[in-house]
């Protein structure tokens, strides 16, 4: 594989980063991941843009990682690993640099940060879209800034594991008695006919595809409503599915020991799934 480490397109056994960069010592860094179909990138405005906003609430320096050279260099990762063709992820990583000595404040100003990239093929989940999955809720002990698409994941990875374990596609975070988003994924539920899905707040991470399917559900004539809801009212939705970047619209079907919808998909993921992608595949959702 091909990756981009600081400017340089090497072999992924050559890259090699600082063990004083601070991705690796603080978690001190953001990411992003955006979705490519035969080389075309999905949505990478959108992405593009919360990779800014990330930067910025974060305070890295991001002028050197606009929308335009991230569009380029994604591209580029796809050219050169072979996947013009098919289903492929891009995943950027950006740090705020290695530094010396080791302090929990920043490094001193003009300390370059670090920028880590790569290409992978993708195979999209479509099987599991037949038939549903189950999800599994957790208590959201996460920071109060999940609206930053930071590096720091391990309460998402150990509630992920919490999924593994349980035999279930998604842990679902619950606060304050509300449902928030999934580990990778947001969360939606019609209620009493209404679509509904956590607002965007610093409780959650504003994602890309949550956005257009929202925007799709609008220009369709349903009825939507951008509010929190609670586990009672999850458990006796009348349909529920996760979105993603990977996800695209996956129906949920049984939520812990409650079965949604009479354990069979809905009617609404099915045709907001089929609209997102017919987007996606032909190339009308890019963004750069």
């Amino acid at each position: 594989m091909i990756v981009h480490l600081n400017g340089r397109f090497l072999a992924d056994r050559d890259a090699s980063i600082s063990p004083l960069d601070r991705g690796f010592l603080f978690g001190d860094g953001v990411y992003e991941v955006v979705r490519a179909f035969d080389g075309t990138l999905v949505e990478a405005a959108r992405h593009w843009t919360r990779l800014a906003r990330s930067l910025r609430e974060v305070r890295i320096p991001g002028g050197a990682f606009g929308a335009e050279a991230m569009s380029d260099l994604a591209r580029w990762l796809l050219e050169e690993n072979g996947l013009k063709r098919g289903h492929a992820i891009v995943y950027v990583e950006i740090t705020r640099g290695s530094a010396s000595p080791r302090t929990h404040h920043f490094p001193t100003a003009g300390t370059a940060p670090t920028i880590f990239a790569y290409a992978s093929p993708f195979v999209p989940v479509d099987g599991h879209r037949i038939h549903g999955v189950p999800i599994i809720l957790a208590p959201d002990e996460r920071w109060g800034r999940c609206d930053i698409k930071s590096v720091n994941l391990l309460p998402n990875a150990m509630a992920k594991q919490l999924a593994v374990e349980a035999g279930a596609w998604e842990t679902v975070f619950v606060r304050g008695g509300r449902i928030t988003e999934g580990t990778s994924s947001n969360l939606f539920a019609v209620i009493d006919g209404v679509l509904r899905t956590h607002p965007t707040t610093h409780a959650i991470l504003g994602g890309v595809t949550r956005d257009v399917v929202l925007e799709i559900a609008r220009s369709s004539g349903l009825t939507v409503d951008e509010a929190a809801f609670t586990v009672a009212e999850l458990e006796s939705a009348d349909e529920a599915y996760l979105t993603s970047t990977t996800n695209d619209v996956m129906p949920v079907v049984r939520v812990d020991a409650a079965t949604i919808g009479g354990g069979e998909p809905g009617a609404m993921p099915r045709r907001l799934g089929e609209a997102l992608r017919r987007l996606l595949y032909a190339g009308r959702a890019a963004g750069g």
